[in-house]
């Protein structure tokens, strides 16, 4: 275990399995390629056969965390495969069905949930089921024993995908699972270079590593700063990471402190508003240096009126971009091509992870627990499902 600032909390504070669930991500995520490796032949099986199919779709479902996998992993599923790709939160589908399920659209629906034991996960696969003409179903879960694995073992139609066990956090707020159900969501959607993607694997890892082992002091320096709010902001593939972000935070100070997230374009337009003098802004930037141009006009533009308490940059070789006075950069040096978004998407929420440990902490609260009151649970409660 990596001797880095995040444990020296553990003993009296009850954070131990989140503590180690952040810290054991890289592993996690090399252990992940491993699994997708060894399962890449039934999974090629499985797949080949269903995109032989006319006007496919794809639709990425979960709820909360598991819901933004899909936000994130969108745009790699159409590119990859060049079927047409949407994501439908479970929350949403079990109260709407009428409204998004097309019953004549043959449709490949890829599950992720951590336990699969979320009432909104078996319902959603319950209603599939029902409602589409032609369905196939892609699982990607951390319990294998859990309602939604079950629900889906033994149908020809299904596959289900069971991450490493390690990947099955014992915390509330998902870290581990979050990032390694993503990843091996990524993979999938473009198996057949499975191999050919290692090299990103190993990059992806020395990130992780590097975040962990370099910036955990400045970002547990961050956490002790009387901030009231956070805004998290991402392009593309890293909106859906800064979404995962807020909510990280968000849960692991019980609300204590309010998180907004949004895209670089979209802040614009109204939710600016929210910055003031107790704002931490925290950019996820984009390699891509088509994107980057609209993310650096937006905050030489924050930057200009001054009226927040301080800012983070996360992105890749940001010493080689233009001086845009950020006052601590995570700079993720590449010596080559950097890896593309969706890869870089899944470790640029480490950062709100180790901050929202310590927030945790500084706020007199249960890290692996940190709900007071008891109204938001590892598995969520008190959801009855109806019969449709």
């Amino acid at each position: 275990m990596k001797d880095i600032e995040l444990l020296r909390s553990i003993n009296f504070k009850k954070g131990g399995h989140l503590a180690r669930e952040i810290n054991g991500q890289p592993d996690l995520w090399e252990n992940t390629y491993m699994s997708v490796l060894e399962k890449k032949d039934q999974l090629l099986q499985f797949l080949n056969e269903i995109f032989k199919i006319n006007n496919l779709q794809i639709v990425l479902s979960g709820a909360g965390s598991s819901a933004f996998i899909g936000e994130i992993l969108q745009q790699s599923f159409f590119i990859n495969t060049g079927v047409f790709t949407v994501v439908v939160p479970t929350t949403d589908l079990v109260t709407h069905p009428r409204g998004l399920i097309h019953k004549t659209v043959p449709t490949l629906l890829i599950s992720f949930a951590r336990s699969g034991d979320s009432p909104e996960s078996t319902a959603t696969f319950e209603l599939a089921e029902k409602m589409y003409d032609r369905v196939y179903h892609i699982v990607i879960t951390c319990n294998a024993e859990g309602n939604l694995a079950k629900k889906a073992y033994g149908k020809k139609n299904s596959y289900v995908f069971i991450l490493p066990e390690t990947a099955n956090d014992q915390a509330l707020a998902m870290t581990g699972s979050f990032t390694s159900m993503t990843f091996a969501g990524l993979l999938i959607s473009d198996i057949i270079h499975l191999k050919n993607n290692h090299s990103k694997t190993k990059k992806l890892v020395e990130y992780g590593n590097l975040v962990l082992q370099k910036y955990a002091e400045n970002l547990r320096e961050v956490s002790t700063m009387d901030f009231k709010r956070v805004v998290f902001l991402g392009s593309g593939a890293l909106k859906g990471a800064a979404k995962e972000s807020h909510l990280k935070l968000l849960e692991m100070t019980d609300g204590q402190i309010i998180c907004q997230h949004d895209s670089f374009l979209g802040f614009r337009h109204g939710p600016r508003a929210a910055i003031d003098s107790s704002t931490l802004l925290i950019y996820l930037f984009s390699a891509d240096p088509y994107v980057y141009k609209y993310e650096t006009d937006l905050v030489k533009s924050i930057h200009q009126k001054g009226n927040y308490l301080f800012s983070i940059g996360i992105g890749q070789c940001l010493h080689k971009l233009d001086d845009i006075n950020i006052n601590l950069s995570i700079d993720l040096c590449c010596e080559n091509e950097c890896i593309p978004d969706d890869y870089f998407s899944i470790c640029a929420v480490l950062p709100a992870q180790i901050i929202g440990f310590y927030k945790s902490i500084l706020l007199g609260l249960t890290p692996d627990s940190p709900s007071q009151k008891g109204s938001i649970n590892r598995i969520v409660q008190g959801v009855t499902i109806y019969p449709y």
